[in-house]
């Protein structure tokens, strides 16, 4: 099973500033999931598939498929007990 964690972000987005550090933390400790960071001002078209409209934005995607997303600052145990649901 794969898994991936995509934080959408933009570099003026205060909440933004707060979750990356959070996500760089859970990409040390599950290096078995794949972490992306995408910058919405520089990737609109991703952004839109994925029905962004708010950042930050977290959608996580279980072999392929959107199973779940986070908009708003997100906590490190929320996004954990997410992570070990695919696990």
């Amino acid at each position: 099973m794969s898994l991936e964690i995509i934080d959408f972000t933009a570099a003026w987005c205060g909440p933004c500033k707060m979750q990356k550090p959070i996500i760089e933390e859970l990409a040390v400790k599950y290096t078995n999931v794949k972490f992306s960071i995408v910058d919405v001002d520089a990737n609109q078209e991703l952004a839109r598939q994925y029905a962004v409209h708010a950042i930050p934005t977290i959608v996580v995607l279980s072999n392929g498929e959107l199973v779940s997303s986070f908009v708003g600052l997100t906590s490190k145990e929320k996004l954990e007990v997410e992570i070990e649901k695919y696990l």
